[in-house]
Parts: C-alpha cells; sequence; structure tokens
C-alpha cells in the first residue's frame, strides 16, 4: 500500500473540510462586526504569507509584507475608523511601500490583492440597510460558482478553458457555475430581499470569481507548487480557498456602491 487517498475519500475530505468553512463564515458573517473583521484579518494576513511564498521572496520580505499588512488591517477593525477611504489610502501606501523597499513590484501588488478583498467584505457588511444580506450573497455567490463549476465539470466534461494553466477547468464547468450563482442570487432576491440589479450583475461576478481562480492556477504554475499552501486539507491553502473572492468582492462592493450613490 503507498498510504495515498483514494480519489472518493479526497472528495469526502473536501467536501467536508468545504462545509466547515462555510459554515463558520456565515457564523462569523451573521455577527459582524470586531468578529468578522478578526476572521477577515487572519484570513488576509494569511493570504499574504501564501501570495508571498508563490513569489519565494525571501523570508524578510515576506515578513515584511505581513507587517505592513496589519496596518491597513488594524485601521479597518470597528474599534478604529472601519472601512474608509482612509484604510483604502493606507493599503495602497503600504503596497507601495513595500514594492519599493524589496524591490519586487509583485510583493507590492500582493497587498493590494489581498487588501481590496478584504476592505470590500467589512465595507458591505457595515452597510446600515441590507449589509448581512449583501455580505453574504457576495461570499455564498463564488461558493455556488465553484461547487457548480466541480460538479457540472466532472458530470459533463468536454472543451477545456485553458488547459496550459488549469488542466481541469471546462466550458461546461464554468456555465454551470454561473447558472448556479445566478439562480441562487435568484433565492437571495425572493427570501432576502436583494435588489433586481444585483441579480442581473451575478453572472458577471461568477466569471469573475472563474477569472480569479484562473489567476492564481497561473501563478502556482509560474511557482511550480499544486497548491498555496497547506493549511486546508483537501483545499490547500487559503489564497487557494478564497481565489474567487479576491476578484469578485472588490467588484460586488462596486456595484453595491454605484447603486447606492444612485
Amino acid at each position: 500500500m503507498t498510504g495515498s487517498k483514494s480519489p472518493t475519500s479526497e472528495l469526502t475530505q473536501r467536501l467536508l473540510v468545504g462545509a466547515i468553512l462555510i459554515v463558520v463564515a456565515i457564523a462569523e458573517i451573521w455577527l459582524g462586526g470586531t468578529a468578522f473583521w478578526v476572521l477577515a484579518t487572519v484570513g488576509g494576513l494569511i493570504m499574504v504569507s501564501e501570495f508571498s511564498g508563490l513569489l519565494k521572496v525571501t523570508e524578510q520580505h515576506r515578513r515584511m509584507a505581513m507587517y505592513a499588512m496589519c496596518i491597513p488591517l488594524g485601521v479597518l477593525s470597528p474599534l478604529a475608523l472601519g472601512p474608509s477611504f482612509f484604510a483604502f489610502g493606507l493599503i495602497i501606501g503600504m503596497a507601495i511601500g513595500v514594492a519599493m523597499i524589496a524591490r519586487n513590484a509583485a510583493l507590492g501588488a500582493g497587498l493590494v490583492y489581498v487588501g481590496l478583498p478584504v476592505l470590500a467584505l467589512l465595507w458591505l457588511r457595515e452597510r446600515p440597510d441590507n449589509g448581512l444580506v449583501l455580505t453574504l450573497w457576495a461570499l455564498s455567490l463564488v461558493w455556488a460558482t465553484d461547487i457548480g463549476a466541480f460538479f457540472s465539470g466532472r458530470t459533463i466534461g468536454g472543451p477545456k478553458i485553458a488547459p496550459a494553466i488549469s488542466p481541469s477547468k471546462t466550458w461546461a464547468g464554468l456555465i454551470g457555475g454561473v447558472a448556479m450563482a445566478t439562480v441562487l442570487a435568484m433565492g437571495f432576491r425572493h427570501w432576502l430581499g436583494l435588489p433586481l440589479v444585483l441579480v442581473w450583475a451575478t453572472p458577471l461576478l461568477a466569471v469573475a470569481a472563474q477569472a480569479g481562480d484562473f489567476f492564481e492556477s497561473w501563478m502556482k504554475r509560474r511557482a511550480g507548487v499544486k497548491d498555496s499552501g497547506s493549511l486546508l486539507p483537501g483545499h490547500g491553502g487559503v489564497l487557494d480557498r478564497l481565489d474567487g473572492v479576491v476578484t469578485s468582492a472588490p467588484l460586488a462592493a462596486l456595484i453595491v456602491a454605484a447603486g447606492v450613490a444612485a
């Protein structure tokens, strides 16, 4: 015996861990405030560490990037200023500073890559009218996209989207993921009063989530690794689990902001 897991056991482990992560996330979103900020902050710092690992930077530069990320994350706390343009400016400022000191523009960009979705999710949760619904929608559409893409891709198969980047991603999976996310948004509309414009925006955000998945797959291939980390059994690293959130959450916040401004 080689000790390797069977595909069935790996799928079971993946589903179990995924379900636990979703339950934890929903509980923290429900609590909001400091509880949700703590979860977002811990996740953000781990993602910065994993992003640095994919770039193969020195340990000194990895730590510097994490310390720099602590500053805007601290300002995002409900006990400080919370989500604000000042926090956005700090994210950009820290990114520029890290890029200059490390002489690595990609490492600096990593702070923006991680900081913007954290800012977006915390900002959505603080909306005074329906922040809970908006945040659940922004995250659950990514979950639905991943689940729909996974099962429709395995069931239907067919042509690959970009086999050189992600050999397992198919057009059938993308369509299935977008469809499942859209159906979920319609449920949010029916039962939770999600604005209709956000239902229409959901397919775009589902595609954005898949684009984030492809981008991280490209980074992992470039780094020559299978996963960004090993913290989550069956899923790899935190960045592996949240790659779709990175690209879709800021876009979701922008769409909501445009609607609020109108």
